[in-house]
C-alpha cells in the first residue's frame, strides 16, 4: 500500500528493481530515525520481488541508495540488484558498497 516496486530502466544487473515509497520522501540524506521501519519494509519488498522472480540466493544481492548529488531523482528509491556477483565493471563502480556516491 505504501510502497511500489518496478524494474530499473537502465539495469545494472540481471535483476534490478527500484523500491519507492508512494508518499514523497526526499533523498537518503533526509532520512531520520523514525524512517527506519519504512527502509526495512523497502528491503523486505525488494527481497520478496527477487524471490517472486525466481532469484533465491539472497546472499548475492546488493541494496542501497545513491547519495546526493548522485541521485537522478529527488525521491527516495532503493536499488535492489541481483546477482551482485554478476555486476559488470561499470555497475560495480556505480553501485560500489558504501562509496562516496552509494550507501547500503
Amino acid at each position: 500500500e505504501d510502497l511500489v516496486c518496478f524494474r530499473d530502466i537502465r539495469p545494472g544487473a540481471p535483476h534490478h528493481y527500484l523500491v519507492v515509497p508512494v508518499e514523497h520522501m526526499g533523498n537518503c540524506k533526509t532520512l531520520k530515525t523514525e524512517h527506519i521501519p519504512i527502509v526495512k519494509r523497502m528491503m523486505e519488498v525488494g527481497k520478496a520481488v527477487l524471490q517472486r522472480n525466481n532469484f533465491s540466493d539472497l546472499n548475492d544481492i546488493r541494496m542501497g541508495f545513491h547519495w546526493p548529488p548522485f541521485c537522478s531523482i529527488s525521491h527516495l528509491h532503493l536499488h535492489v540488484l541481483a546477482p551482485a556477483s554478476q555486476l559488470g565493471f561499470l555497475s560495480r563502480l556505480v553501485y560500489r558498497i558504501n562509496s562516496y556516491w552509494f550507501i547500503t
